[in-house]
């Protein structure tokens, strides 16, 4: 059976990491992804090791699942080709500042009264109607302003950014799921609506679900920032030989955990005798826990944690986590043969679904691969695609054609 979003067709202006792992998610679970790009391409086709110039690591593992179309938006030609693939659109996606979508006439107020049906999606840095409004926001950026990194001061000494790109793969996931939920109410009520997903915002709801810990009372009860999460010792703990990740929560746990490291009495010591007295005195119970793991070798700790139905595991490199059996076992993976890049390693969707089964249909596209098929489908003729592509307003990819680059 095809994927659960079948049948929706969504144009996706959007480059980076941010918008396009969010298509990526709609497209694997069914949707038809056009993705527009301009003349210089998405900057994230040259970012990483590759073996064609501008089909670079980074391009691959988030644009999947798409055809390619170049439009040079600046030019009237290509503005009214993109009117007409908006006609026959469900999403209209974009991750351009507000003002920049306005000034070349595709602000939703414009694309909603064309396709009164249409899901517009505005993927932003900042919610309109702030003082950040309409400033240019990326991963590290936004790290810093949601408290990430000052968060990481407050464990490491230093303030750090996560070595992920968190922020974009985070609201990217709130992206697809915002889609999806426009599309659902569109069902019911016929009509189309405008999304706006901003970075900000989504990152602070993000860090702060758990972090506004006593501020979530007025007056505030505690200081902001979950204690447990910021206590010294919430770290893998050392072993004999290695470290070992445990996580002890609930009372049998702790004290089937005391029992085990030789120190009973701490499972009625009034410190640790419930969640609540637990929590208050966070940092005594990890120091303790911690140096209690130090004398046995980690296999060994993993086997009576795991006999104990106490949460834990051996840290992994990435090299680990490439190899992981359980990942090789749940189809985490899949090697295929890329029809320009040869064989390549993808991700799959992390999420199944009973009947409507997700799938890759499309591998990465060159750039401008499908501009001549998708002109063709929004109905021009054979002149008017050939007119497009030798005024500049878009490029055949089948034709050799490269990005521009100056």
């Amino acid at each position: 059976m095809s994927g659960p979003l079948s049948g929706i067709r969504v144009i996706d202006l959007t480059s980076v990491v941010f918008g396009p792992l969010a298509t990526q998610i709609l497209g694997d679970m069914g949707a038809e992804i056009i993705k527009v790009e301009g003349p210089e391409g998405d900057t994230t086709r040259y970012t990483g090791p590759a073996r064609s110039s501008d089909m670079a690591a980074l391009f691959m593992g988030l644009n999947r699942s798409k055809r390619s179309l170049v439009l040079d938006l600046k030019q009237q030609g290509a503005k009214e080709a993109l009117w007409r693939l908006i006609d026959g659109a469900d999403v209209f996606v974009h991750s351009m500042r507000p003002q920049k979508i306005e000034t070349l006439g595709f602000g939703h107020d414009a694309v909603l009264k064309r396709n009164p049906r249409i899901i517009y999606a505005g993927l932003h840095g900042y919610l309109n109607g702030g003082p950040y409004s309409g400033q240019p926001a990326y991963d590290d950026v936004i790290q810093g302003q949601s408290g990430i990194a000052a968060l990481m001061e407050q464990v490491t000494g230093e303030p750090r950014y996560i070595p992920l790109i968190i922020a974009d793969k985070t609201c990217a996931l709130a992206a697809s799921g915002a889609i999806s939920a426009a599309l659902f109410a569109r069902e019911r009520t016929g009509r189309g609506q405008f999304v706006e997903i901003p970075m900000f915002e989504t990152m602070a709801f993000f860090v702060l679900a758990e972090h506004l810990y006593g501020h979530t009372f007025v007056p505030p009860k505690a200081p902001l920032g979950y204690t447990r999460l910021l206590a010294p010792w919430r770290r893998p703990y050392k072993t004999q030989d290695g470290y070992v990740c445990m996580l002890a929560y609930t009372d049998p746990q702790w004290r089937k955990f005391w029992n085990m490291v030789g120190k009973p009495e701490l499972a009625d010591d009034p410190r640790f005798v419930n969640l609540t007295s637990r929590s208050q005195n966070i940092a005594d119970l990890y120091q303790i826990a911690g140096e209690s793991l130090a004398e046995r070798p980690t296999a060994e700790w993993l086997s009576i944690l795991q006999t104990l139905d106490i949460p834990s595991a051996r840290i992994s490199t990435l090299d680990e986590v490439f190899n992981d059996p359980h990942l090789a076992a749940v189809g985490m993976f899949k090697t295929v043969t890329h029809p320009t890049e040869g064989d390549i390693i993808m991700t799959q969707l992390p999420f199944r679904f009973s009947d409507t089964h997700t799938s890759i249909v499309r591998m990465q596209p060159k750039f401008g691969e499908h501009s001549m098929e998708i002109l063709r489908e929004t109905g021009l003729s054979e002149s008017d695609v050939q007119s497009l592509f030798e005024s500049g307003c878009s490029v055949d990819g089948n034709a050799g054609a490269k990005p521009r680059t100056e």
